[in-house]
């Protein structure tokens, strides 16, 4: 059932690939991002968890019982370990970007676009390891429920990130 399941979303996403290519292309750059009312909430919700105390945060919307919080916490805090790490790495590579205001030298870089995808290589194997603890530890909903709040909390960090941070010059 699972194979069958992520086949169907492979399926998807290569046959939806070329109408959002053209979409793409289309679209002008200039045309702004708004999002529905529903969505904003929901990135200033998990914007305020990741501020506040994100555990408390996914205590919440997982509501575990004690069984399944007693295998859940020890995954849920390695993972915070490596993703904190690949974050300080990706942190010390983006320190580089802005020490600097004049043109970033070729070699340079190089050696920016190594770290920065280091850092996403690093936070994908957690991201992986993580995935396979919680799909045994947890029942499916939950752990795919979970996967998905650390996606979208994920998702709104890289925002951020990208936002506050000039394009190499």
């Amino acid at each position: 059932m699972k194979i069958s399941i992520i086949g169907a979303l492979a399926a998807a996403v290569v046959l939806a690939a070329p109408a959002v290519r053209a979409a793409d292309a289309t679209a002008t750059a200039a045309a702004p991002v708004t999002l529905p009312a529903a969505n904003e909430a929901d990135i200033q919700a998990l914007r305020a968890a990741m501020r506040g105390d994100k555990r408390a945060y996914v205590a919440g919307v997982l509501s575990l019982t004690p069984a399944e919080a007693k295998k859940f916490w020890p995954i849920y805090d390695a993972y915070q370990r490596a993703v904190d790490a690949a974050n300080r790495r990706r942190a010390v590579a983006l320190e580089e970007l802005l020490s600097t205001d004049k043109p970033m030298s070729n070699p340079a870089a190089r050696n920016l676009a190594r770290e920065l995808l280091a850092a996403d290589d690093q936070e994908t194997r957690a991201r992986r390891a993580m995935f396979n603890a919680v799909m045994r530890a947890l029942p499916q909903v939950k752990a795919a429920r979970y996967i998905q709040l650390e996606n979208k909390i994920a998702t709104v960090q890289a925002y951020d990130i990208a936002a506050a941070f000039p394009l190499v010059k």
